[in-house]
């Protein structure tokens, strides 16, 4: 019978050539609009000035108010166009409806000389045209270089700035920020960038009537909404989720799972550790220690998060918010990084059936990361609490949430992750056998290296346009955790279940294949869903919208056809030594279906998104999507470390503790989705109904307080599993005893 031409592109020769075509296309696209960037941001004006001539500031002003807010990691505490944390109001709104508040309140004064309060529906009618007519039309030149507001308006910016500087300097108990670190001109500088933020929000883009950032944030004093845009690719991106899926479940489960006549490999077996593996143990306890810190500290800020105004076992100005922060997620970032880059150098000898040439490189690199590790952690808190100000962009906390680190610790990353390249590489290469699934996590482990300097540029100096910068932070975010991180994830994934004699090795190479082509379709120019609001063009609203959430479908379905070959080993009695490690693998898949493709189309949505952008909906879906996609594999290389070096030490096993901690923590982060995802839709209708200057204020979440409480329980759970998984590695790692 002959094959069909879908037979034809299904085949591993055809789903790699589709691979190179979709990539192509995609990265060709992205380096098109890049090259765009510039023509469609907002700009930065030369200098803002009132009616009547007073220069309220200047370009310089704006471009170091940018500088502080990075410095202080401002963006840990509050957000700025809704990117950042969400304990702080959105400075960017906070702004914004202030002004309109402001110009309500002058306008019913001097035309109907009353309070706004008094204002009948017809004169608030008047006002509320008057005041958008002040925003849209006479306080503008946004594009001219040159912003000349109104007297009223500079009165209002004047407003504004008294209010911020005396927050950032003297601070607010109830807020959680304690001030004390920010000084007067500092703080005012901060103000001159806040601004600049609002008018992104306030002022319409050149020759259209929408704002730079498309009309959001919603706000019903300026009768600012949601655009029809947005409706159209929400309903776009749904129906193509809805026909993708069923294709994909189509093509993975009739044409590439099919495994008749496809014989399953001898499961993997250690009796030897090469010199090189031998040197890995040390990195266990490492990965464990850092997870569990990040636990902890994710737990004070989750008290922080409930009762703001109290402090909890330290005094806040020790250990502020937004510090820890940006400790939690810098944390994250380094076990699983050195996790993953543990499971590359135990993979390379095994693949290759010969160790590296300098073992000691090992060695070498794990104390390069613990310098670049520690000296970046503690230059992220000295940073921001004000003892690096010369020094801070070099050393400090460059304040760009998730990316935090020094730039001297930003260069000593980017040159372990290339030492660890070659390293691996140099072993790799000499592999009897071309292997794809090999192959696969090879070059995209050089995508996670160079990747990251994307957000170095300019290498320098910080970036002075914040969409600019924003834009290139997404790449690196986005780029790596839905695009390199992803195709290492489905290398390892495939490369281990053949490995582990679960799946046959030419349905493993299929299915990733397969995997590979869908993110690089919907993973590459999928970071369009963070540039909707922050000042970027339209067009990325249908972009962002449409290429989102299938990538996690292939894989695991691939689990589940190695979780039903490993329930038949058990059945048939048989010795399956890698439990643990596969164990996490599987909890990989699930949770970066659920957390990633699950949790991130319940925000994905632009209508959706227009209204809970930067609300505790988007908790779960991060929380979820880091661990599953990422944590978990990182844990199962530590696992596969420990199991080896027990195999090949004849060393007792017991896999209990390390089952209890991966249930904990799994249970925990599902759970951990309810409680946040009942405050975020919350936020999200009081963005709806009252605007999103309403959604950040403290009352919102003050009425939800039980439900805040609630999260002991999940939180507890994780925490707890994490000092478990901990215990359980440290002991794997020093203290098992030799078999009977």
């Amino acid at each position: 019978m002959t094959p069909s031409l879908l037979d034809k592109l299904l085949t591993r020769k055809g789903l790699y050539a589709a691979f190179w075509v979709v990539s192509i296309i995609m990265v060709t696209i992205l380096i098109v609009f890049t090259a765009n960037l510039q023509k469609e941001v907002p700009p930065l004006p030369k200098e803002v000035v009132s009616a009547s001539g007073e220069v309220l500031y200047t370009y310089d002003d704006l471009v170091n108010g940018k500088g502080m807010f990075q410095q202080f990691d401002l963006m840990d505490y509050g957000s700025m166009l809704g990117m950042g944390a969400y304990l702080g109001p959105d400075f960017s709104t906070e702004f914004f409806h202030r002004r309109a508040e402001f110009l309500y309140d002058h306008y019913a004064q001097k035309e109907f000389n009353v309070s706004r309060a008094q204002l009948s529906a017809e004169q608030e009618g008047w006002v509320k045209e008057r005041v958008k007519r002040d925003f849209y039309e006479e306080s503008d030149g946004l594009s001219e270089g040159t912003v000349k507001y109104t007297d009223a308006s500079a009165a209002a910016y004047k407003s504004n700035k008294a209010w911020l500087v005396d927050f950032l300097v003297n601070g607010n108990r109830e807020m959680a920020w304690v001030g004390g670190i920010i000084r007067t001109e500092e703080a005012e500088l901060i103000c001159a960038f806040v601004d600049w933020s609002q008018m992104v929000a306030g002022t319409h883009r050149t020759g259209t009537d929408r704002t730079w950032s498309n009309n959001w944030p919603p706000e019903p004093l300026m009768d600012q909404n949601v655009g029809w845009t947005s409706h159209k690719a929400t309903l776009w991106e749904l129906l193509a989720l809805w026909v993708g899926t069923i294709l994909v479940l189509f093509i993975a489960y009739e044409k590439l799972l099919k495994q008749d006549g496809e014989e399953l490999e001898e499961p993997l077996k250690i009796t030897k550790l090469f010199p090189s593996q031998q040197k890995l143990i040390k990195y266990v306890p490492t990965v464990g220690l850092f997870f569990l810190l990040q636990m902890i500290i994710g737990g004070y800020l989750a008290h922080i998060y409930t009762d703001p105004a109290n402090n909890f076992i330290l005094d806040q100005s020790l250990i502020p918010f937004n510090v820890m922060r940006a400790l939690h997620v810098n944390l994250a970032i380094i076990w699983v990084a050195i996790g993953w880059l543990v499971g590359g150098m135990l993979i390379a000898p095994l693949v290759a059936e010969e160790d590296l040439k300098f073992p000691w490189l090992v060695d070498v690199l794990w104390g390069a990361l613990l310098v670049v590790g520690g000296g970046g952690l503690v230059g992220i808190y000295m940073g921001a609490t004000g003892n690096m100000r010369e020094v801070w962009f070099w050393l400090g906390n460059e304040g760009r949430e998730l990316l935090n680190l020094g730039r001297v610790w930003d260069i000593g990353l980017v040159v372990g992750l290339v030492m660890w390249f070659l390293m691996v590489f140099s072993v790799i290469r000499k592999a009897k056998t071309n292997n794809v699934l090999v192959g696969t996590i090879i070059w995209s482990a050089f995508g996670i290296a160079t990747l990251y300097i994307a957000g170095m540029m300019p290498i320098h100096k910080i970036a002075p346009n914040f969409t600019v910068d924003d834009y290139f932070r997404w790449w690196v975010v986005h780029l790596w955790v839905e695009l390199t991180f992803e195709l290492f994830a489905a290398g390892v994934l495939a490369f281990l279940t053949v490995a582990l004699g679960l799946v046959s090795r030419k349905s493993a190479e299929r299915i990733m294949l397969f995997e590979l082509g869908l993110i690089m379709l919907s993973g590459t120019l999928g970071v369009g869903h963070h540039y909707w609001w922050q000042g970027l063009d339209e067009y990325w609203i249908a972009i962002g919208g449409i290429f989102s959430a299938l990538e996690p479908l292939p894989l695991v379905l691939l689990m589940i056809e190695a979780f039903k070959e490993q329930r038949h080993i058990n059945a048939q009695g048989k010795e399956f030594p890698f439990a643990v490690p596969f164990l996490f693998l599987a909890g990989s898949a699930f949770l970066n279906w659920f957390g990633a493709g699950f949790l991130g189309m319940v925000i994905n949505t632009p209508t959706i998104n227009y209204y809970s952008h930067g609300t505790y909906l988007i908790m779960p879906h991060g929380h979820a999507a880091l661990l599953g996609a990422f944590g978990y594999i990182s844990l199962a290389f530590m696992y596969m470390v420990t199991r080896s070096n027990a195999m090949a030490n004849g060393l007792q096993w017991d896999e209990k503790l390390s089952k209890i901690g991966f249930w904990l923590v799994t249970v925990g982060v599902v759970i951990y989705a309810i409680p946040t995802g009942i405050i975020g839709m919350h936020q999200a209708e009081v963005a709806h109904d009252l605007g999103y200057w309403a959604t950040r204020q403290r009352e919102t979440i003050e009425g939800m307080k039980a439900v805040m409480w609630s999260r002991l329980l999940p939180d507890g759970m994780m925490l707890l599993g994490a000092l478990v998984i901990f215990i359980d590695l440290v002991k794997k790692s020093f203290f098992l005893k030799k078999e009977v």
